[in-house]
């Protein structure tokens, strides 16, 4: 579930981010209950998919320089006896390798 909870925070950083209701970075931080290195690297993170982030210090927050959106799709499927289903990172699995436990998948397409 790890994957789950950094996909919900990027989704609210961003939504955050547009709404420029960031705060300060240890507010921001704060409501997406990670450290401030941490967010750092979640800034670096949006800068890496090309957002242009920039921080205003007279109104306290992090701001969009250019229109930028993060669209985050999740899709869980539920893999049925031998059925083969493609995991959206590109890789094929049969059910029985992972010996009758539940398996779901998770993806996220971040466009702009």
């Amino acid at each position: 579930m790890k994957t789950l909870k950094q996909i919900e925070r990027l989704r609210k950083a961003n939504k955050l981010i547009k709404q420029q209701n960031t705060g300060t970075p240890f507010e921001f931080a704060s409501k997406l209950h990670v450290s401030e290195r941490e967010l750092y690297r979640l800034i670096e993170y949006f800068k890496e998919i090309d957002a242009r982030i920039s921080y205003s210090r007279n109104s306290n927050t992090y701001y969009y320089k250019e229109d930028f959106d993060l669209l985050v799709n999740i899709k869980i499927q539920v893999l049925v006896r031998e059925e083969i289903k493609t995991i959206y990172a590109g890789s094929s699995f049969l059910r029985r390798n992972f010996e009758e436990k539940p398996l779901f998948s998770t993806t996220a397409m971040f466009g702009q």
